[in-house]
C-alpha cells in the first residue's frame, strides 16, 4: 500500500488540509470523503457509532482506528484502549492526538484478549470477501474474553442494485453482491484497489452461528446500515 489514507490524515492533523479524499467502488462513481469527518467528535458521529461506544466495556480493541476519533472518546472515558490500523500515517496521527497505545498492525496479528472489540465504519469491510468471513470470525473469537463482545457495523447494499420498477439486477452467478473493489485517491495519487465487503445482517448472523457465536442486531442506522453485537454462546 502507498498509505494515501495515512498521508491525508497527517496533512489534516498538521494543518495542511487543502483537499479531501476521493473514494469509489466497482459499482459506484467517485465520491468525496471530507477529511474533517474522520476527525469528528462524539456529538457529530452517527447514532450507530454513538451506540457502539456507549455500550463498550472493559479492555477495548479499536480495529481500523483511522484518525482515532472513537479511541479518543473511549480514552477520555478512562477505558483501557488499544488502537490498531495498518496505516502508518493513521497511527502517527493517533500518537499526535495523544491516544494511548496505538499500534500499526492488522487484526490478524492480534493475540491478546479483549472485553470489547470495536470495528466501525463498515467494519465487515475488513473481511474483504465472503469466503474469508469464517476465517476472520474464528480469529476474532480467539481474541474475545469469555463475556466479551464484538461491536461491528455494516450495510446491506442490495438497494444499490434496484431498478426503477423495484426489481433487482443482481447476477446470481456472480460473487456475493456485497463484495466490491474499493478505490481511494488523494491529491492526484491513487491507492492500490482494496477488496471490501458490505455484509447484510442475515448473512453475518448465519456465519456467526456456524462458528458457535451469537449475533444480535443492536440498532439500525439511517441508511440500510446496522450495528451488530457478536458474543460467545453461554
Amino acid at each position: 500500500m502507498k498509505d494515501i489514507f495515512g498521508k491525508a490524515l497527517l496533512d489534516y492533523c498538521n494543518k495542511q488540509y487543502t483537499e479531501d479524499l476521493i473514494t469509489a467502488t466497482s459499482i459506484s462513481s467517485e465520491d468525496i470523503l471530507p477529511l474533517p469527518y474522520l476527525f469528528r467528535s462524539y456529538d457529530d458521529m452517527p447514532k450507530l457509532e454513538q451506540k457502539a461506544l456507549a455500550i463498550c466495556q472493559g479492555k477495548i480493541l479499536d480495529v481500523g482506528c483511522g484518525a482515532g476519533s472513537h479511541s479518543l472518546w473511549l480514552a477520555e472515558k478512562k477505558f483501557q484502549i488499544t488502537s490498531i490500523d495498518i496505516s502508518e500515517g493513521a497511527i502517527e496521527v493517533c500518537k499526535q492526538r495523544k491516544i494511548p497505545n496505538p499500534q500499526r498492525k492488522s487484526l490478524l496479528e492480534v493475540r491478546d484478549k479483549f472485553d470489547s472489540i470495536v470495528i466501525l465504519m463498515n467494519g465487515t469491510g475488513l473481511f474483504e470477501t465472503l469466503d474469508k468471513v469464517d476465517y476472520y470470525l474464528k480469529h476474532l473469537k480467539s481474541c474475545l474474553e469469555t463475556n466479551g463482545q464484538i461491536l461491528i457495523d455494516s450495510s446491506d447494499i442490495k438497494y444499490m442494485y434496484e431498478d426503477e420498477d423495484g426489481g433487482f439486477w443482481i447476477d446470481t452467478n456472480a460473487n456475493y453482491y456485497g463484495e466490491l473493489d474499493y478505490f481511494i485517491s488523494y491529491k492526484g495519487e491513487q491507492e492500490i484497489p482494496m477488496k471490501w465487503l458490505y455484509l447484510d445482517f442475515n448473512t453475518l448472523n448465519t456465519a456467526c452461528q456456524a462458528n458457535d457465536l451469537i449475533c444480535e442486531l443492536v440498532v439500525h442506522g439511517d441508511h440500510h446500515d446496522y450495528l451488530a453485537k457478536i458474543s460467545h454462546k453461554v
